[in-house]
């Protein structure tokens, strides 16, 4: 049987040496490692080292009775919450560690979050009981106020206490019966608990202490008999790609986990390139990692996790083979950053750089910006410019540094227009229409085509599509990407002679920043859902701050001189809070921040000024056709093309 199983928790959780130790007592290491001591076997990468923190999600593997165990290690920092989601997309059950001395904390919530959105199976174990403030039973209150009700410890699974026996029978009616009528069974119980947890119905707790291997054998032996799998070898092949990577020689190293069927090496398999067309691409190579260390096989089977050599066309979050969906990631970076590098290097060189961290890190969505001649990346933090700086030259000897730390403003319409585009210079020729609308929140693009084959054929219909989504387009307040909107294509015109490559990416950018022109466009900025816990005597201050940062909450929630407080604030105003709360609840108070969309900006007219950006010297974009007379090209301003255009507007 086939089992992947990935540990998560806050950072400091104690979440890498309960890694050791398991890999230790299955006899996939000799030794344990410590991260204190740099010598952690899953952090292995020397950046790890040095910060002692978890950055790059790694695996181990190990043999359990007739089970193999994949055992991912994720970081637990806030920053690399992207690494961490798209390692949760491919487990079979995760492991929530949880400090029994700090309890619950604020990327606790957000990672059970994200486990609760892909419905992975969840254990907790409570660590640290050895250190001093530890207190299990505040810990578990704790899970259950703010993660689940459904939790059950359990300290002894070969004799199960009474409190377990009576939780597991209330979540089964035919339990429930022999409970009652005294006809307790263990395994009849074991069975029917190990159900409830694949469900999702209920999660168990255990606890020790990882540093002190106290607790680890006991989780291990209820890890194997509570844990099952069930793929299938017999059908189609299918997988997920959950990370890319590259070699010391640029080698591209796809890691998958299959969900389905068998992967031989030499074998073509199906993938979905940007365009959302199907091609096929030959598998050269199969590995298995068990730390940074590999070994090739000339095969894989459904439950496996592995990487390939030789596809190049797919990325995190991708379906391949018989999978055909892509994966939406939720954690997504609030922040931006231009590098900052000795000028002497060559540009396009140094955005090939980017542009391979890119590939194994999508969330940088690294951007070359026309305007200011500036590389610009996406971020989720500080740490993250710090350990990319790091990365940067390590990996291609390059010394950069970043710009401050910019909020990402989107922009979306508040109302439905028609867009107008069209494109003549000498020998050239294209005409496109567009239906923009507005659409819900989070939304992002989407496309719809009402264009009949009597007008444009199907390959420049595609055509017309494929320039809609390759690339964020700049809104028209601040230059900020363009957001939950519909585009219908309604029709457009091609010559048969005259029109060429690029004269529908002209009509269809005109056509839609015409529509633009014309529509009530709003300023977007990201949002934190937070939580704040304090002592009663801060409410009052607290409340006052978060009207202050133009936040909004909901009613108080108090117990004994405790009080929580809930509720939503922009980005730009929150990200720097928790430095405040700690400073004036002297390091009492807790606040837990989880991206929460996109939504009205607060302050667009200072943004809006700040920026200044000017819509009309955008050289990548205008709003502007480009008509023929006579032999010569002339352009019509926006707000008149609709009367020069060659399609009747609809």
């Amino acid at each position: 049987m086939k089992k992947c199983i990935g540990v998560l928790a806050h950072v400091d959780a104690g979440k890498t040496t309960f890694s050791e130790q398991i890999l230790y007592h299955t006899k996939s290491i000799r030794s344990r490692g410590r991260v204190d001591h740099k010598n952690s076997f899953l952090d292995n990468h020397n950046i790890e080292k040095e910060r002692g923190i978890t950055v790059f999600s790694d695996q181990g593997v190990f043999e359990m009775g007739d089970s193999t165990y994949y055992l991912i290690d994720t970081p637990g920092h806030i920053d690399f919450s992207c690494e961490m989601e798209r390692a949760i997309g491919i487990m079979d059950y995760a492991i929530l560690i949880i400090s029994a001395v700090e309890g619950v904390q604020g990327h606790t919530e957000t990672v059970w979050n994200l486990l609760k959105k892909y419905n992975v199976p969840t254990l907790f174990f409570v660590n640290k009981l050895d250190r001093t403030g530890a207190d299990l039973e505040r810990v578990i209150k704790e899970i259950q106020i703010n993660l689940t009700n459904d939790i059950c410890y359990i300290d002894n699974l070969n004799n199960l206490n009474e409190d377990a026996i009576e939780f597991i029978s209330e979540r089964d009616e035919e339990l429930l019966e022999r409970y009652f009528n005294g006809e307790y069974q263990q395994e009849i119980w074991i069975n029917k608990l190990k159900k409830l947890i694949k469900e999702s119905k209920l999660f168990p707790c255990f606890g020790g202490s990882a540093l002190q291997d106290v607790g680890i054998v006991e989780f291990l032996e209820a890890l194997d008999r509570l844990t099952y799998t069930e793929y299938d070898e017999n059908t189609e092949f299918s997988g997920k790609v959950y990370k890319i990577r590259h070699d010391d020689n640029g080698t591209r190293i796809t890691f998958i986990k299959a969900l389905s069927g068998i992967l031989k090496v030499r074998d073509e398999i199906n993938v979905l390139n940007d365009d959302e067309n199907i091609v096929k691409e030959k598998v050269s190579s199969i590995r298995t990692y068990n730390g940074n260390k590999f070994v090739t096989v000339d095969k894989v089977v459904a439950g496996d996790i592995f990487a390939v050599t030789g596809i190049s066309k797919i990325n995190s979050g991708d379906g391949i083979g018989n999978l055909k969906e892509k994966t939406n990631f939720q954690m997504v970076p609030t922040l931006m950053s231009s590098v900052l590098f000795d000028r002497s290097y060559n540009i396009k060189e140094v955005l090939g750089y980017f542009k391979i961290l890119e590939a194994e890190d999508p969330s940088l969505n690294v951007l070359w910006n026309e305007a200011y001649q500036e590389i610009h990346v996406h971020i989720m933090g500080r740490i993250q410019l710090e350990v990319l700086k790091e990365v940067v030259f390590e990996r291609f000897n390059l010394k950069v540094d970043f710009g401050p730390c910019e909020i990402m403003y989107k922009e979306t319409i508040n109302n439905n227009v028609k867009g107008y585009g069209h494109f003549e210079p000498l020998r050239h020729y294209a005409e496109v229409h567009l239906m923009i609308e507005k659409a819900k929140r989070g939304a992002g693009i989407v496309f719809k085509n009402k264009c009949h084959t009597d007008h444009l054929t199907t390959g420049n219909q595609n055509l017309i599509r494929s320039h809609i989504f390759e690339r964020e387009h700049h809104g028209i307040l601040t230059g900020s990407p363009l957001t939950d909107v519909k585009i219908t294509l309604l029709t457009g015109r091609a010559h048969n002679k005259h029109t060429e490559g690029g004269d529908f990416r002209e009509a269809t950018f005109r056509a839609l920043r015409q529509g633009l022109e014309k529509a009530e466009n709003i300023l977007l900025e990201p949002y934190y859902k937070f939580k704040i816990d304090v002592e009663l005597d801060y409410m009052g201050r607290v409340l006052s701050d978060i009207q202050k940062l133009n936040g909004t909450f909901d009613s108080p929630n108090t117990s004994l001189n405790k009080v929580s407080i809930s509720g939503r604030g922009p980005v730009a105003t929150f990200m720097d809070y928790s430095m405040e709360l700690i400073a004036f609840t002297k390091g009492k108070g807790s606040i837990s921040l989880i991206f929460d969309g996109y939504d009205i900006c607060h302050n667009t007219e200072y943004v809006i000024e700040k920026r200044g950006y000017n819509k009309d010297a955008d050289i990548e974009y205008s709003s502007n056709s480009v008509f023929c007379s006579k032999g010569q090209g002339f352009i019509v301003p926006w707000n008149e093309a609709e009367s020069y255009m060659h399609c009747e507007i609809i």
